[in-house]
């Protein structure tokens, strides 16, 4: 079979070697002009042979290296008679086993209005596309806010804070990751490090490398695409211009070839996208993370944050995008203000552009419904409309898989984390009350409203184990529906042993720990060292978290001594008190300030101090 290819390459290289097919013979006074047809067949023979020479070395490569060899192809393009002719793809290299398969094309202009209108609309300002095309996905500069991406322009907080949620997984969690020599090299993680250090989370995020930072950048968006797709595929787009210029190149010489080449590049149209736009799609994960890092100075330039966004949406599927949403005929990028909509943070989170943040599906009767979040998430989201009743926020962006959440205000995204998963730990009476509130809402149509029908009462206290008395679930049924407050209530004062919550041992522990917040964009501050030059920079803030249990009674909050202690006063017996997590009995003075208010969502009369100026979700 390889004598057989062999013999086939020669011939195409013997036949190219003639300058000319054969031709009448003519006279000497001839012109030796060729002809159009001619002209066109030599140049196709010399294209054949130009393929047949790649084949042939590439054969003797494979030959040589024991027969492995990576796949590729060729297109080569030629002028024929004043237009240009692309010549069939050529393979150089057919491998053994084809383990990873990635393909390069160019958006259909049909393809590319669709998604400038799907993102825009067909009525969006120059101002919101400015907002757009100038934000790139970079680290700041500031050290004591190193490890947060840094936000200049309104609008496109919401790819970056989803985008910073799982880089801090990534710096926090996940260090072996990000390690030079791989996963063998042993690194403390920067939470274990504050953990066992008296160091502050400014001075480790400050000891990041930029080699270490861009790797975690890198993971994060190969992940959140792969998300997109379902992980079987990411979609990366790309800028033509730039398309073979900055590969080989060293950092500083890519982002200074990627800045000249955007010069002038504006973004208006869909025609724009088509002229713009170069795809990828990638079937391995590996794969697509390293044309990431070949291609990184291009999301670190001006349009790198809107780049992220087409990827994003690509991979999941134009019209699976719009399959997902509630209301497709809106403009993913809201008006007037060019803010990113929820259904573009749900989709950087949960892999689906949903529009809605509660769990599940909510039946609108008729055959119709509306789509929540349908999946467990990495990091999670919580948002100040919860707290003004706008919307319900689910368990599965409540409690992610890791204690890091995009925090929503009515303007602005930023991002919550902590340092200790354990912040996620529930203890007995409060897994108890998660079970059943998930029982509970489970059974409730109203989208988070806090109500269900009678039949579904039944039905949660069947699936939650609760056994009420009778004169109980008849007062709780008489008005036809039963609201989650009235029923708490009735859970606060049945026995344990009835599947209630009432604490009979009269312990009414705190826990206590340490949240950061961080806002990217950035603002007028003060110089660090006691400058007083105000600084462009973002800002992270530390807050110390005190819980009282979900299920106590506000009187009996305060002044309860704990076992071990002397007197009810707080002095403990010294062991664990030290611990973030630890129980405490007196309340702390309460700071407040909105991203309380979203803290609250998630924990329950929760009380916040923290030093300095409020903490900003603005």
């Amino acid at each position: 079979m390889e004598d057989h290819v062999e013999d086939d390459l020669q011939k195409a290289l013997r036949m190219s070697m003639q300058y000319e097919p054969p031709e009448p013979k003519r006279s000497k006074d001839s012109p030796m002009e060729e002809s159009p047809e001619v002209k066109n067949r030599r140049l196709q023979r010399e294209l054949m042979a130009a393929a047949a020479e790649k084949r042939m070395a590439a054969s003797a490569a494979v030959a040589k290296s024991g027969g492995s060899s990576s796949s590729g192809n060729v297109a080569k393009s030629v002028y024929l008679g004043g237009s240009e002719v692309k010549s069939e793809k050529v393979d150089e290299c057919e491998p053994m086993v084809k383990e990873e398969k990635s393909s390069r094309e160019e958006l259909a202009l049909e393809q590319a209005h669709q998604l400038f209108s799907m993102v825009f609309g067909n009525e969006v300002s120059k101002g919101i596309l400015a907002q757009w095309s100038n934000q790139g996905i970079r680290f700041s500069p500031d050290e004591e806010t190193s490890m947060g991406l840094v936000q200049h322009e309104g609008g496109p907080c919401g790819v970056l804070a989803a985008i910073q949620a799982f880089v801090l997984k990534y710096l926090l969690f996940f260090p072996q990751e990000l390690a030079k020599d791989g996963p063998k090299t042993p690194i403390i993680s920067v939470s274990k490090r504050l953990q066992e250090t008296q160091d502050s989370a400014t001075n480790l995020f400050g000891s990041l490398t930029e080699e270490t930072k861009s790797r975690a950048l890198v993971r994060s968006m190969g992940e959140i695409l792969f998300l997109c797709g379902n992980n079987n595929s990411a979609t990366i787009a790309s800028l033509k211009v730039l398309d073979h210029e900055i590969e080989g190149k060293d950092q500083s010489t890519k982002d200074e070839i990627v800045a000249r080449s955007l010069d002038g590049l504006s973004i208006e149209s869909g025609d724009d996208l088509q002229k713009a736009l170069k795809v990828t799609t990638f079937t391995s994960l590996s794969s697509a993370m390293q044309r990431l890092e070949e291609i990184i100075p291009i999301f670190r330039s001006r349009m790198g944050a809107l780049l992220f966004l087409l990827s994003a949406l690509l991979s999941r599927g134009l019209e699976t995008v719009q399959a997902d949403r509630d209301d497709p005929t809106q403009p993913l990028v809201t008006a007037p203000f060019g803010h990113a909509s929820q259904e573009i943070v749900n989709l950087l989170l949960s892999g689906m552009a949903v529009a809605n943040v509660f769990d599940g599906k909510m039946d609108l009767g008729g055959g119709m419904f509306v789509k929540g979040i349908l999946t467990p998430v990495e990091v999670g989201f919580l948002t100040l409309l919860e707290s003004l009743n706008f919307c319900k926020v689910g368990q599965s962006l409540k409690s992610p898989k890791w204690p890091i959440w995009v925090i929503g205000s009515e303007s602005h995204y930023t991002v919550l984390f902590a340092l200790d998963p354990r912040v996620q730990e529930e203890n007995e009476f409060e897994s108890r009350e998660t079970t059943i509130r998930r029982a509970f809402d489970a059974q409730d149509q109203s989208g988070g409203g806090g109500f269900i029908s009678v039949e579904g009462f039944h039905q949660v206290l069947k699936d939650a184990n609760v056994n009420l008395p009778a004169d109980k679930v008849n007062n709780l049924c008489s008005s036809g529906f039963i609201v989650w407050s009235e029923f708490w209530q009735v859970l606060l004062d049945l026995d344990k042993s009835l599947g209630g919550l009432k604490d009979s041992t009269g312990l009414m522990g705190k826990k206590v720990f340490d949240l950061y917040h961080f806002n990217g964009i950035a603002k007028s501050v003060l110089g660090g060292s006691g400058g007083e030059t105000p600084v462009q920079r973002p800002r992270l803030t530390k807050l110390r978290v005190s819980v009282p249990p979900r299920w106590t009674p506000e009187e009996f909050m305060a002044n309860v001594s704990l076992p071990g202690s002397s007197s009810g006063s707080g002095g403990g017996d010294g062991s664990g008190t030290k611990d973030a997590m630890a129980e405490v009995s007196k309340p702390e003075p309460a700071q407040h300030a909105p991203l309380v208010d979203c803290i609250r969502t998630r924990w329950a009369r929760a009380v916040c101090n923290w030093e300095g100026d409020p903490p900003s979700i603005v």
